[in-house]
């Protein structure tokens, strides 16, 4: 039984942010294919059977599908959830059929549906920020030292929870946003940790380190500290919005650089995390109160965002990279190239996936 509530604390505030997520998501794409006369055979929030539904007015079959970890909009003429083509049905359409199909669009108008369901999930992101920001105040993350991941780095070089950390190799840090970064760059290198702990001030040094099941030496990024509570300074409405514009842009060349990094050996896979993370993430946000989890669910918004503008087939990212290439060429990319390109985009983004869920299960599970 405790289990199950155990369970039920991560799953469900997990659940609830998917579900407001994937629906604004979609809806984005909803709205900008309605505004340019497409027509929307399904809007569904999850895949596989149908759960319950109904239609609206323009013949919409707007549904709740039995496994609630993700969502689609299938449009006329589309083959499948992933808005592939289905070349067949188009070439029997009739004139006023075929105007109502996405891929018998404008290129500017199919990349404009494309883009529409990432920019909600940062408009959406936005709102929730500035909103938050004009409640709450704007979160500032001290340098304090939250709390030390046992036989870590930080831990083994004497950091402690509680810790004022003022400055690394001289630099000064002034949140905990500087300090992160500043411990990055540091990869495999000694850093001298200025700090003060019981209001004496002391320093440490660092070796950005660690030993490997066989012995050998491996240089990381990553001390082993997580951040103490926010503070929150009082903000003005304009202001609050230029603070949440900027968060978004933040977010996003963060995750950007911290995927550059992986790709080039500087950060390890192993930061990466799957629905598990997730789970995790929104069950600790939801205990911390709502302001907490909507800055959770913001921040998940942003990333959500990102990653469908990324250029892999399947994702929206991979229409607009075919959309481009067509508006060059001034015509469609080949339909084989894109049936491989599509099977290509499914096999990395299951690899992604399988790679982020051994994450979760070694963190989360096996710890």
């Amino acid at each position: 039984m405790a289990s199950i509530i155990h369970f039920a604390e991560y799953a469900i505030p997990f659940l609830i942010v998917l579900t407001i997520l994937v629906f604004v998501h979609e809806l984005g794409h909803y709205l900008v294919a309605r505004y340019n006369k497409v027509k929307v055979e399904v809007f569904s929030i999850g895949f596989g059977p149908e759960v319950f539904g109904w239609y609206d007015k323009a013949g919409t079959r707007w549904k709740f599908s039995i496994i609630p970890l993700g969502g689609y909009v299938r449009m006329f003429g589309d083959a499948d959830a992933s808005s592939r083509a289905d070349t067949q049905a188009l070439k029997k359409m009739s004139e006023e059929e075929s105007n109502q199909s996405l891929h018998n669009k404008r290129v500017s108008q199919r990349m404009a549906v494309s883009v529409a369901g990432p920019f909600a999930n940062f408009l959406f992101a936005i709102i929730v920020l500035a909103s938050l920001f004009i409640i709450k105040g704007e979160p500032v993350i001290p340098t304090v030292v939250g709390g030390v991941v046992p036989g870590k780095i930080a831990e083994k070089s004497g950091i402690r929870e509680g810790d004022n950390i003022l400055s690394l190799n001289g630099v000064m840090v002034k949140d905990f946003h500087d300090l992160r970064n500043e411990i990055t760059k540091n990869k495999g290198k000694d850093i001298t940790v200025r700090f003060i702990r019981h209001e004496v001030e002391q320093t440490l040094h660092v070796r950005m380190v660690e030993v490997d099941d066989t012995g050998q030496e491996k240089p990381v990024g990553v001390m082993g500290i997580s951040p103490s509570l926010p503070e929150y300074r009082p903000v003005n409405p304009l202001m609050a919005i230029i603070l949440a514009v900027n968060k978004t842009w933040l977010t996003c060349t963060d995750a950007l650089k911290g995927i550059g990094q992986m790709i080039i050996g500087q950060r390890s896979s192993e930061e990466l995390g799957g629905i598990l993370s997730i789970g995790d993430m929104a069950g600790k946000s939801a205990r911390g109160g709502p302001a907490a989890l909507f800055f959770f669910i913001a921040f998940l918004s942003i990333n959500l965002g990102l990653i469908n503008l990324f250029p892999i087939p399947v994702l929206d990212g991979g229409h607009l990279l075919f959309y481009g290439i067509e508006a060059i060429r001034g015509k469609p990319v080949p339909e084989k190239v894109q049936e491989y390109a599509f099977m290509v985009g499914l096999v990395i983004v299951l690899c992604i996936m399988l790679i982020s869920t051994k994450n979760d299960v070694v963190r989360l599970i096996l710890r």
